[in-house]
């Protein structure tokens, strides 16, 4: 027909046979996205990533104001698994007993470690960190990572999970509030032997800088100390003063004899709390009074 062809001859050619149109390539990022985009999605107005959100039931017991100190814990020997308990119970501490108390942290010591790999040594940098809120409560935390930053945050944490009681007593009468340890006590850690023996009011603490620090951390005023062995190990030193710190509360003297009383475990006692909290993060509350 004069060269001209028919749309309907178009149509039935096969569609591979069609031309087809090029399109300008899309420039795409890691993961299949475009430049630009968020992982995740957008976020939702008002939604707090640093909202502590527990994971077990002691801490849930604690964001809902059940367990008001850290004794309450220790008594009953539950398993601290959640850093963030403590930092609640310290921050409510002045709300709960009119006590204002801050958790100090303190980093002992920072050190370079290496193993030996095929492709030659690889070099971490490990932290040593103690927390204490100068009323007999103290913790000991290390951790290994490739930058001392992290290194450090991660001591932190492990010292906040290990954190421990600490008994204090009186030297002579017992006038005005515990000012020295309840006994003697000895701790240990490698070839580093340290003992600790109570002292008169005023006498201070006798010892090396690291157990001026660290009893002054749990709250302990005035205490003899004699060390051996080798501490110029700071970790084996420090870790010594907290072996004989949590050994403090294992002596059963004659004035804690009548005080074993048989209370409801926590987790019976709130079981109806535990059963009708809310995790869904729509809610506000997350749990029903």
């Amino acid at each position: 027909m004069n060269g001209e062809t028919n749309p309907t001859d178009q149509q039935n050619v096969p569609q591979s046979e069609q031309p087809q149109q090029s399109q300008p390539p899309q420039r795409r990022g890691r993961g299949g996205r475009q430049f630009g985009q968020r992982r995740g999605g957008r976020r939702r107005p008002g939604q707090d990533d640093d909202k502590w959100k527990p994971l077990t039931n002691l801490g849930r017991l604690v964001e809902m104001g059940k367990i008001r100190s850290l004794e309450e814990i220790y008594f009953q020997s539950i398993p601290i698994k959640e850093y963030q308990i403590v930092d609640e119970l310290i921050k409510r501490s002045e709300q709960y007993f009119n006590k204002k108390l801050t958790l100090k942290e303190e980093c002992m010591k920072i050190k370079s470690v290496q193993k030996q790999t095929k492709a030659g040594q690889r070099t971490r940098f490990k932290a040593v960190v103690a927390v204490g809120d100068g009323d007999g409560h103290i913790g000991v935390g290390s951790k290994v990572a490739k930058e001392v930053q992290i290194a450090m945050k991660g001591a932190v944490i492990a010292a906040k999970l290990n954190l421990i009681p600490v008994r204090r007593g009186y030297w002579g009468g017992k006038i005005g509030a515990p000012h020295t340890l309840a006994t003697k006590i000895t701790g240990k850690c490698g070839s580093v032997r340290l003992r600790f023996i109570p002292a008169p009011r005023g006498t201070g603490i006798v010892g090396a800088p690291p157990t001026k620090k660290l009893l002054a951390f749990a709250g302990v005023e005035d205490a003899f100390s004699q060390s051996k062995g080798n501490t110029d190990t700071m970790e084996n030193f420090v870790r010594a003063i907290y072996d004989a710190l949590y050994k403090s509360y294992k002596y059963l003297t004659p004035d804690l004899w009548n005080m074993g009383r048989i209370s409801e475990n926590v987790f019976s006692k709130f079981s109806e709390d535990l059963k009708n909290y809310k995790t869904k993060p729509e809610d506000d509350n997350r749990y029903q009074q």
